[in-house]
């Protein structure tokens, strides 16, 4: 009834954790772009498919996994090695694609970020959609910032409210802050040359909406204290004890990276221009 698609690079660590939520379905599919550690060998240890794809974009991996991929069923799931599936999150998965009409091609997910034990649901700004569940051949993703959002959908996008579960931080703050480095610079990248219209803050979609809050506000002097205020005392993440400060601390430093890197960006197109 559902095909589970899981990309990876080196996710040793976390893969297990995700697979075991997942043995309920006879079609998981982990599509690898070069593990150098035990990622492939844990897949198949699992029974899961295992397939390698170079890696260029999340969009373009999640479009090649659709093209590529011998998918068993209609209905497609997308999750990162360090998502974990609950048994409610299955039980509202199931039910959505069950009932859905047929002019809806996918559905819009929300996660539980978990940071020490402690769901960060304040700091974290939850729920927060991304586009994970569809139906094959009536949907595309396409690139924004370091991640993707869907690209051309045939039909209409619902809901699924149940949230599953995200380990973020499984890595520690080491690989998380090296990681967000590299994100930082593809994520100022967009937010200059993708900037949504003005009005797109005020849209009723999420997806249209978020986009276009991030490229605006990161020009707002002083944005990643604003950041870190609205999070931690604005929406309480305060009560969400030491994770919470931890949390929110590491994303306004994010997007103080975002911040700086958008502003060399164009500092440098302002001195190219100037010559």
């Amino acid at each position: 009834m559902l095909s589970a698609i899981i990309l990876t690079k080196n996710e040793e660590a976390d893969l297990p954790k995700c697979l075991e939520s997942l043995t309920w379905c006879d079609d998981v599919h982990v599509l690898d772009s070069g593990s150098t550690d035990k990622t492939v060998a844990i897949a198949e240890a699992f029974d899961a498919q295992a397939h390698i794809h170079p890696f260029e974009s999340f969009g373009k991996q999640r479009n090649y996994a659709l093209d590529n991929l011998p998918i068993k069923y209609e209905w497609v799931i997308f999750l990162d090695a360090d998502e974990v599936v609950t048994p409610s999150f299955k039980e509202a998965l199931f039910n959505a694609i069950s009932h859905a009409p047929q002019e809806v091609a996918g559905f819009y997910c929300c996660w539980k970020m978990i940071l020490d034990g402690v769901w960060l649901k304040r700091c974290d700004n939850f729920p927060k959609w991304q586009f994970r569940v569809l139906r094959k051949d009536r949907a595309r993703f396409t690139d924004f910032g370091h991640g993707q959002k869907e690209g051309d959908v045939d039909g209409k996008i619902a809901y699924i409210k149940e949230p599953y579960l995200h380990y973020g931080f499984s890595k520690g703050w080491s690989q998380w802050i090296d990681r967000h480095n590299r994100y930082s610079s593809q994520e100022a990248v967009a937010r200059i040359q993708d900037q949504p219209p003005f009005k797109h803050i005020f849209s009723g979609n999420q997806s249209a909406r978020n986009p276009a809050l991030k490229s605006w506000l990161s020009r707002i002097p002083g944005w990643p204290f604003l950041r870190f205020f609205h999070a931690y005392v604005l929406k309480f993440g305060f009560l969400e004890g030491k994770p919470g400060f931890i949390y929110c601390t590491n994303m306004a430093y994010y997007e103080f990276l975002i911040q700086i890197k958008m502003r060399e960006i164009l500092q440098k197109r302002f001195e190219k221009i100037s010559k």
